[in-house]
């Protein structure tokens, strides 16, 4: 019960129902809030408790300081969470493992249970392996079950033993498609009352569903474990930047042109924790599938949020996804009611604005490893015939993998040709083509980015459509893959009679998941992955997702570039970056004539008429009738029952955690850390994903030794993702991206360090695997830390770029600046996010991370309060004082406890 100081409860009617409300218009100030403080106030309203949440707390936003930087600390309560299967079983792993800590401990297991509803969607375990044939999806599933079948049996449990947890099967969709199509509420009820549906997720892409004016976004799976078991989010109010939209988009132009734009223009601008707010006469003109598009990629401008208000499109898009007429009706009469429906014309107080003019917007792609990168189309060309330079060998010399490409108007001085390395493939069914640097060896439509907008997934299959009739196909080399985001899509291009054309293109149904997206492309054609590594050929990918970082997509392709997915099927068609797909001939039609990228781009029109034609409410009705239920497949999986699980000693993929082993009810003081060694020293803008183990799982690293060790064949190594249930592969691919660069060990790539435990060696401090230096200083008992420039921890793979950098050793990780999940998440495992002084960097300091480090004024925590600075020294002399990135007070009792976890757990049993 809200101690409703406000008076802010009152009643809403709405038809025949009725429903309690928490009034915004009760507090001094609401009226010129942005629609997201607003419903951050909403929040606070409803929950207000008189101890953690007070009205002081609530008079804070009602007199938010649109100037002032952030340093009110509120507690945010999300309605729901939101996961998927990759960062959703290592959740499922924890609350079991948590019940039975609570059960050591005396306490009552069934408390560990989750308080909010909690919805899992398996989207990231199916691999396109099979592709180009009809049979491609069911061969995958197959495939999919076969690897994953511990996994889905202990979901299965989970959905059985858990209230309030649910699970959407394999082969529905995307965790993001599903939540628009079918999960967000728009307005949430629950025990009488209606409230804004908020949510937070364990993956950076849940502001996909801020596009239906739902708040909402990516948390590591610690963060939405406790959230599940009822601890509000400690958070900042945050800066709003308020982004008004103009004008029109013009003909020729997606979805993806849009947000590329978008992305490019806030990452510029700096978004790092702030909430982008669309507002203006341009947000009507923008289609609600659009703005899913745009909320989807906020992770990639680097914004908490990137929301839209309710208006009428929003009830257009529920309607048609097949919501109830009382849902309906209710979304609008509280918009209304509570001031969260979109007035075109209003200027709320923002923080800082951008504006876009949509006639503004170009065709355009991004890469070739930062989705940030946007390329005009017809630079395309020109500005891959710089980037490859970063990738192959010019005159003898290798440039430096990774460095950041110039930008078109500043262009180095190097001769206009592009490198050339033509290597001859011979097919198995006997043709031969050359291969050479650019060719484009994987096309996907894939991720909820695109997939779930019907306008650009209409408008590929048109492209695909105009092009087969023309005579065109795809280059032999190429791999070509569809992974909608939900069946809905496959519905409708069946309805249009498009799915033949794709089909001729070999874009097939591959799966309904994010495949190529997250490195689940599956393996090159055998030929032309043994033509790319005996010549090292620079290869690229160009996929309809959200995120290209470097070895990321597939370990042969060294570029990776964005697109809409027209786009998508016009590059395989091309078959190279070496073609201008804006002026170059894609090809030839059947009687010798060149065909151009405008012979076969579909109008505007052609595709809006498709899209009225094919996609009906009722599609939507039957595709999620029986959603949670499974397939016959999913439901003869046999399960364990009981309270708690039965962990299977020999299971490779679901291992009981260490988190809590040793555990008291009272937390052990924090201690300073001394004589600690580096682990690794890293540059700027290493992600989650260069940290996070992910994609295929290679022989001759620890984590193929393990699985070698434990009996299992390298067919069966599946993927690090399929297997973040067990901690003892995810800790051994911890820190070995293959593009990771460790400056302690120059000269190599990937998961590797110099392990000074074994410096009295010949040669001194050996290059070692970084899991195994681990191990030894583990047990030397030497604590270790982490160096990092700037941008550190931007990306997804949440979680278990925390819990390994914990589970390896790390005590303290000290970079120049972090993302805000991952500074969150290390403290959520108990590891000390520190910052080096204003201007200061580890090379300004002269460290080379063969130092030993010390770290002293830790210990001030054990009185209460956070310390703004800690002193840190080297036995070489090196003396400064990093601030302490502990943000909140919540945050101090995550990391006093030992980390989140640890907190909920103790806070539990004491209730």
């Amino acid at each position: 019960m809200s101690a409703n100081s406000f008076d802010a409860r009152s009643t809403l009617r709405v038809g025949d129902e009725s429903y309690e409300i928490f009034r915004l218009d009760k507090v001094e100030g609401s009226a010129r809030l942005p629609y997201s403080l607003k419903v951050l106030l909403e929040n606070l309203l409803r929950t207000e408790d008189g101890a953690n949440i007070t009205a002081d707390h609530i008079r804070a936003i009602g007199g938010w300081d649109a100037a002032a930087q952030p340093s009110q600390e509120i507690q945010f309560t999300p309605a729901r969470v939101i996961m998927q299967d990759f960062t959703g079983v290592p959740c499922v792993v924890d609350l079991a493992t948590m019940r039975e800590a609570v059960k050591e401990l005396g306490g009552d297991p069934a408390k560990i249970n989750p308080l909010a509803p909690a919805e899992l969607v398996i989207d990231h375990s199916v691999i396109a392996d099979k592709f180009g044939t009809p049979e491609a999806f069911t061969q995958n599933v197959e495939l999919e079950y076969g690897r994953n079948r511990e996994r889905y049996q202990f979901l299965r449990w989970g959905q059985t033993a858990f209230d309030e947890f649910k699970v959407v099967p394999p082969g529905t969709g995307i965790v993001h498609q599903v939540n628009i199509e079918h999960l967000a509420r728009t307005v949430m009820v629950r025990n009488g009352q209606a409230y804004p549906d908020t949510l937070v997720g364990t993956d950076s892409h849940t502001t996909m569903v801020n596009g239906l004016g739902v708040l909402g976004w990516g948390v590591g799976g610690i963060e939405a474990e406790a959230a599940m078991l009822g601890q509000p989010v400690s958070m900042l109010i945050p800066r709003v930047v308020g982004f008004k939209l103009t004008g029109e988009m013009p003909a020729g132009t997606t979805a993806t042109d849009l947000v590329l734009t978008i992305t490019e223009m806030l990452r510029k601008h700096g978004v790092v924790g702030k909430f982008v707010e669309f507002y203006g006469e341009g947000v009507s003109a923008v289609p609600l599938a659009n703005r899913a598009t745009i909320g989807n990629m906020s992770p990639e401008f680097g914004s908490t949020a990137a929301i839209f208000p309710i208006d009428g499109e929003t009830i257009t898009y529920l309607k048609l996804t097949g919501r109830s007429e009382q849902q309906l009706a209710l979304v609008e009469a509280y918009a209304k009611e509570q001031g969260l429906w979109l007035d075109p014309a209003a200027e709320p107080d923002f923080s800082e604005r951008l504006e876009l003019d949509l006639s503004t917007v170009v065709p355009s792609i991004a890469g070739p490893k930062r989705p940030q990168d946007r390329i005009i189309l017809a630079d395309a060309k020109n500005q891959f015939a710089q980037d490859v330079r970063n990738y192959v060998a010019v005159n003898g010399d290798l440039d430096e993998a990774g460095k950041e490409s110039f930008p078109a108007s500043d262009s180095p001085a190097v001769s206009s040709s592009i490198p050339s390395k033509k290597v001859k493939v011979t097919a198995p069914d006997g043709t031969e083509y050359e291969l050479d640097h650019g060719a484009v060896t994987v096309a996907a439509i894939t991720s909820c980015t695109n997939t779930s907008n019907p306008y650009v997934m209409v408008g590929a299959a048109l492209v695909a459509k105009k092009a087969v009739e023309k005579g065109l196909t795809r280059k032999p080399w190429v791999k070509t893959t569809l992974a909608p985001g939900s069946k809905v899509v496959m519905d409708y291009y069946d309805r249009a009679g498009l799915t033949p054309y794709l089909d001729k293109m070999g874009f097939n149904l591959v799966g309904y998941g994010c495949t190529t997206c997250i490195g689940n492309s599956g393996p090159l054609p055998e030929e032309v992955s043994r033509a790319v590594n005996e010549h090292d050929l620079a290869v690229v990918s160009v996929l309809s997702g959200n995120r290209n970082f470097e070895g990321r997509i597939n370990p042969d392709v060294k570029m990776n570039y964005l697109a809409s997915p027209p786009l998508v099927v016009a590059y395989a068609i091309a078959g190279s970056m070496k073609t201008d797909i804006t002026t170059e001939a894609l090809g030839t039609d059947q009687d010798g004539h060149p065909v151009f990228l405008k012979d076969i781009w579909p109008s505007e029109q052609e595709v809006e008429e498709v899209v009225a034609s094919a996609i009906g409410q009722e599609m939507f009705g039957s595709s999620y009738a029986d959603v949670f239920a499974g397939d016959a497949q999913w439901q003869a999986l046999p399960i364990p029952t009981g309270d708690t699980f039965e962990w299977d000693s020999e299971s490779t993929y679901v291992r009981k955690p260490p988190y809590f082993e040793g555990m008291g009810m009272e937390p052990a003081p924090v201690e300073d850390i001394s004589g600690a060694r580096v682990l690794a020293k890293l540059g700027d803008s290493v992600t989650t994903d260069h940290i996070s183990p992910a994609g295929a799982i290679k022989a001759d690293t620890p984590a193929g030794q393990y699985l070698t060790e434990h009996g299992i064949q390298r067919r069966d190594f599946n993927s690090y993702g399929s297997r973040r249930g067990n901690h003892e592969v995810m800790i051994r691919g911890t820190f070995a991206n293959i593009r990771l660069r460790n400056q302690i060990a120059p000269g190599t790539e990937g998961g590797y360090t110099r392990d000074f435990t074994r410096s009295g060696e010949e040669g001194g401090a050996p290059v070692s695997f970084i899991y195994d230096a681990s191990r030894n200083y583990i047990e030397q008992g030497i604590p270790l830390v982490v160096l990092a420039g700037k941008e550190y921890g931007s990306g997804s793979s949440r979680d278990w770029a925390a819990k390994g950098t914990a589970l390896l050793g790390v005590r303290a990780v000290i970079a120049e600046s972090y993302e805000r999940i991952h500074r969150s998440n290390l403290i959520g495992m108990g590891v000390l996010p520190l910052q080096f002084p204003e201007g200061a960097s580890a090379e300004s300091l002269g460290l080379t991370g063969e130092e030993t480090f010390s770290v002293s004024g830790v210990t001030e925590l054990n009185e209460g309060t956070i310390p703004g600075t800690v002193k840190v020294t080297t036995d070489t002399g090196v003396e400064f004082d990093a601030v302490v990135r502990i943000d909140t007070p919540g945050e101090a009792d995550y990391y006093r406890n030992g980390g989140i976890l640890q907190y909920v757990l103790r806070s539990l049993i004491r209730k």
